[in-house]
């Protein structure tokens, strides 16, 4: 009998390793990168030239793309891309929002410290992407870079231990990722930024106006050979390490070559194909209707996103910001609570407070990478952007509003609040009927404007991968290296988004305060018609 037991119970146990193995060989691949810096990874419209689907919308393509669908294949696997921020992918893969990152990421010292890394899939040399009518074109060595205005992507080994090496170097501030280095290039606000040698040529084909100076043994960059090589991230510990190395183990030299020369030529910006042939004549204006011709739908979906994290989150944050504004103003002297109803009070209103001063005293865009990140990696709550989004907006705005609706409570006459106590009404009832119908209306300019800040606001959430209007505006930037006509676009349709709210809202409060003229009863028999200031003469009787 114990044997039969025993025997049962492996099988019961195997049965459920079997059947975790098959939901995780079915769960597809989650793969993270920027999908922003071509050639390794870029987003595009389509599925062309293998393509894979971006979690929330869009397609992304290039070198990193190619080497993990071999790696998934391997694996038996499917691949979605998570669009992830520079800073955010180890955050996330700590967090298990993604099973691997695949971004071109270099497996530093410091990084090996917070996750693991596969062998090496590319190896590169390092040069400087300048402008091509510049001085510093004809640079021989690093020594003729004195004086240079240069950069690199921030948290990268290029700003953190190369451009360093450059002698009297004029070091900038580290920018976010390549796109917008290479219009901090263009517009003259440095003289060149510190690239791999594919991310130079990807930036040539995309901007014939930049060239990149390379350097002869001795005169260059000191590193490694580790120091040049990308690898693939994975969480410390994952399983799937041994896998993943042997997935890249089957791909040879000569295929990585290639597959690298292909992501070169398939980038969007470079695709003969993507772009008419008269691109290169358009003007600012011409560059506008084709983003808004070719993009629409990205667009839409942007503003779509966007408003419905404002929307949501300001009435939600109004519900909290009335709940906490009316347990504020509850009763706590000794002629209407207990003692152990004082104290419940001070305990909640103490809580209460922190909660409105930790969130009105911290950026919306830390609170986005605590909730998204943070819930993760301490707990293992696993939301998704859209949710994460609504979270952080609500409860922001809630803070915010706690203080408005307790400066909209206190706005309304004491003597109503005596009055209503006089004639028997409890708090809840003077607040109900009483308080809360004039505090709401004194209040709706303040909530209207909350709403417009939270469609601008919503922007910071790009840090978490939420697909609003300035996420999709700086994706279309990562596709066609046209910065200014492309957020020039976005900033007038936040004007549009802002403007229409304003007025909805203004028409909306006139709505509430009625017609100019009304009927005041002075008497349950007489009425008397009146005039407000201005608009006629008090024509009235007195009894």
């Amino acid at each position: 009998m114990k044997k039969l037991i025993v025997v049962a119970a492996a099988g019961l146990v195997t049965l459920a390793g079997c059947s975790q193995s098959g939901e995780v060989a079915d769960r597809p691949l989650r793969v993270g990168m920027e999908a922003a810096y071509a050639p390794f990874n870029w987003t595009q419209k389509d599925s062309a030239n293998g393509a894979v689907q971006i979690e929330g919308g869009g397609w992304a393509g290039g070198y990193d793309v190619q080497m993990a669908k071999r790696v998934a294949e391997d694996l038996g696997r499917s691949v979605v891309v998570v669009k992830t921020s520079w800073d955010g992918l180890i955050p996330a893969l700590q967090a298990d929002k993604i099973d691997l990152i695949v971004a071109g990421m270099t497996p530093t010292a410091e990084r090996k410290e917070a996750i693991d890394f596969s062998d090496p899939y590319y190896t590169s040399d390092i040069v400087i992407v300048v402008k091509k009518d510049s001085k510093w074109t004809s640079a021989k060595s690093l020594a003729d870079f004195k004086g240079a205005k240069i950069t690199a992507q921030i948290s990268t080994i290029h700003y953190d231990q190369f451009l360093g090496q450059i002698p009297g170097v004029d070091k900038q501030t580290a920018l976010p990722d390549f796109p917008t280095m290479i219009l901090a290039v263009k517009s003259g606000k440095i003289d060149g930024y510190i690239s791999e040698r594919p991310g130079a040529l990807s930036a040539v084909a995309s901007n014939p106006d930049l060239a990149f100076v390379s350097f002869a043994e001795g005169q260059g960059f000191n590193y490694s050979e580790a120091d040049t090589s990308i690898a693939v991230g994975l969480k410390k510990g994952s399983d799937l390490l041994a896998d993943v190395n042997t997935a890249l183990a089957k791909v040879s030299d000569a295929d990585r070559q290639e597959l690298m020369k292909q992501a070169v030529e398939d980038q969007p910006a470079s695709d003969t194909n993507s772009l008419p042939a008269d691109a290169g004549d358009w003007s600012f204006w011409g560059w506008i209707g084709y983003v808004v011709a070719t993009y629409w739908p990205w667009l839409a979906q942007g503003v779509g996103v966007t408003m419905l994290l404002a929307l949501t989150g300001t009435v939600v944050g109004m519900a909290l910001g009335l709940g906490i504004g009316v347990v504020r103003t509850l009763p706590s002297d000794r002629h209407s609570a207990g003692p152990v109803k004082r104290a419940a009070l001070k305990l909640v209103n103490a809580l209460l407070a922190i909660y409105v001063e930790v969130f009105r005293g911290t950026p919306m865009m830390v609170q986005a990478m605590v909730v998204y990140y943070g819930l993760g990696m301490a707990f293992g709550i696993n939301l998704d952007v859209i949710t994460a989004g609504l979270l952080v907006v609500s409860i922001n705005t809630g803070a915010y509003m706690a203080e408005i609706v307790r400066g909209g409570i206190e706005s309304v006459d004491p003597g109503q609040t005596e009055a209503a106590k006089a004639v028997g009404m409890g708090h809840w009832a003077t607040m109900r009927g009483v308080i809360l119908p004039q505090a709401i209306r004194n209040i709706l300019p303040a909530t209207g404007n909350e709403f417009v800040i939270n469609i601008k606001d919503t922007s910071v959430l790009m840090v978490i991968g939420t697909s609003e209007l300035f996420f999709e505006g700086r994706t279309i930037d990562g596709i066609l290296y046209q910065t200014f006509p492309v957020y020039l676009l976005v900033a007038a349709i936040y004007l549009v988004l802002t403007f229409s709210t304003t007025r909805l809202l203004r028409l909306f409060e006139r709505r509430l305060d009625g017609p100019d003229s009304f009927v005041l009863a002075t008497s349950s028999t007489t009425p008397e018609s009146i005039l407000r200031p201005g608009g006629g003469n008090y024509a009235g009787r007195t009894r």
